[in-house]
């Protein structure tokens, strides 16, 4: 917290004759986060936490709106982060702010600055040191709502019914029940998927933040209310002509375009951290770099491909899902098997039917008549057929193929041991170790998962057959 901290957690002021000698002073919320916005910036403090490869595109455009003052738009297909940055704004607002804490009042009232009819009457009637002062954490200052299935009255407000029989006029604002939006005076109110919220509740919130008034039933009423607005959207949505108003779009100050990673690294970066995989613990599990490497290859080729609705996209969560999928089938081994630790393999990833289905949106134009599961193995046959090329590219194929004989027939399956594979293969080229940057030659679980990757690379070359059934695949050098 800034100034607003100056008197302390322990002795906040309790009154308004208190806050007023404490030295607190009014801010609107965008001054607000413009202030601490300014000092963390200048302090070199981590403004943006777990947010990775929008260093140099989103990050900045974000910077400049909270400089500005302005609300925002964050207009990008679905597992960019949208929503996640929008939660992280909340940080740039101070630790608590003083509110007057009047019973019956329906905001948290500005101390110095009113905008209910209670409020005001409050004030005229009491003196400062009876006027009890509470405090408002910056948690509690962020909220946000899906826009399917909004309606007027959770976000504007409604006549209430129960006021009207107590003999309120309905042209007052009294006989309001409050929506989100006038309860979030001085905080921060999100909406997602913009383009999906009801025209009459757009009329309704343009005019609530733009003329500072509001017709519910027909009865105009007043409200000054001090926020910032943040919205999410996707953009063949909201570039579609009549799903956003004129008004609202001009009322929005910037637009903030986000993206998928633009290097496969950064892709791996966040599907790690965001799967927040425990790899250790009683049955530890390692994750090759390449199998890292073809998960999210796996992500990318769907984001290109012509079965894929592109508008739709392939969010990050996908990778993350099959990352924690592969994890799993491996830690599964582990314990049947006792291998410690158990190695992520190719034949592991014939488990990502489960986390993979129902997050690929196929083009209907493009997919002739492909089905979900079709789809999914063309990407991890294009995923594997990538990966393997850049290493043949860097290592070589003919030390890596010299380790097969000719007419021999290899098993693989997610549930065999590790020690099968070794039988077969006495030992392994020193290319191997270079190449995966692991001890292959030494350790049979991670020898097993490098023989699955040279397996499925030299099938997708079309250098060896393969035949599968019941989940077991069997390649045969001819």
């Amino acid at each position: 917290m800034a100034s607003e901290s100056s008197a302390g957690r322990t002795h906040r002021p309790h009154t308004l004759s208190e806050l007023r000698e404490s030295g607190w002073k009014s801010k609107s919320v965008k001054d607000e986060i413009r202030d601490n916005f300014i000092r963390m910036l200048a302090a070199g403090e981590t403004l943006y936490p777990g947010i990775v490869g929008y260093d140099d595109t989103v990050i900045p455009e974000i910077n400049l709106a909270l400089i500005a003052g302005h609300d925002m738009l964050f207009l990008g297909e679905k597992g960019q982060a949208k929503s996640r940055i929008m939660r992280m704004i909340s940080r740039f607002l101070d630790e608590e702010v003083p509110y007057l804490d009047i019973p019956g009042c329906p905001v948290h009232e500005d101390p110095y600055h009113p905008i209910s009819s209670v409020a005001k009457t409050y004030l005229a009637t009491h003196d400062e040191n009876q006027v009890p002062i509470a405090w408002w954490s910056r948690d509690d200052r962020y909220v946000e709502r899906l826009a399917p299935g909004t309606k007027f009255a959770d976000v504007i407000g409604e006549i209430d019914p129960a006021k009207l029989v107590g003999g309120v006029s309905m042209s007052t604002e009294e006989a309001l029940h409050f929506g989100l939006i006038p309860r979030m005076h001085r905080g921060i109110f999100a909406m997602n998927e913009l383009p999906e919220l009801d025209e009459l509740v757009q009329v309704g919130l343009f005019n609530m933040l733009e003329e500072r008034d509001v017709q519910i039933r027909g009865y105009p009423v007043q409200f000054d209310i001090d926020l910032l607005l943040l919205f999410s959207a996707n953009p063949a949505t909201y570039n579609r002509s009549g799903k956003v108003i004129p008004q609202l779009k001009d009322r929005i100050g910037t637009v903030v375009h986000t993206h998928y990673p633009r290097e496969r690294d950064l892709g791996i970066q966040i599907m790690q951290q965001e799967a927040a995989v425990e790899l250790d613990g009683d049955y530890p599990v390692v994750v090759p770099y390449f199998i890292r490497e073809i998960l999210e290859q796996i992500t990318v080729c769907g984001r290109k491909s012509k079965y894929i609705d592109h508008q739709s996209g392939v969010s990050a969560r996908f990778s993350i899902a099959n990352f924690r999928t592969a994890v799993a089938s491996a830690r599964h081994r582990g314990i049947i098997l006792g291998e410690k630790p158990a190695v992520v393999r190719l034949s592991d990833l014939g488990h990502l039917y489960s986390s993979s289905l129902g997050k690929l949106e196929l083009d209907m134009m493009g997919s002739h008549q492909m089905s979900e599961r079709q789809v999914l193995d063309a990407l991890v046959a294009e995923a594997v057929r990538i990966v393997f090329s850049e290493y043949v590219e860097q290592h070589g194929l003919e030390e890596i193929g010299q380790i097969f004989s000719r007419g021999v027939k290899i098993e693989v399956g997610d549930l065999l041991p590790s020690s099968q594979y070794a039988d077969r293969l006495q030992h392994v080229p020193p290319i191997w170790d270079k190449a995966f940057e692991l001890n292959a030659s030494e350790n049979e679980a991670m020898r097993a998962s490098c023989v699955e990757f040279v397996l499925a690379g030299l099938h997708a070359l079309d250098r060896i057959s393969r035949s599968q059934q019941h989940g077991r695949i069997e390649y045969e050098f001819e």
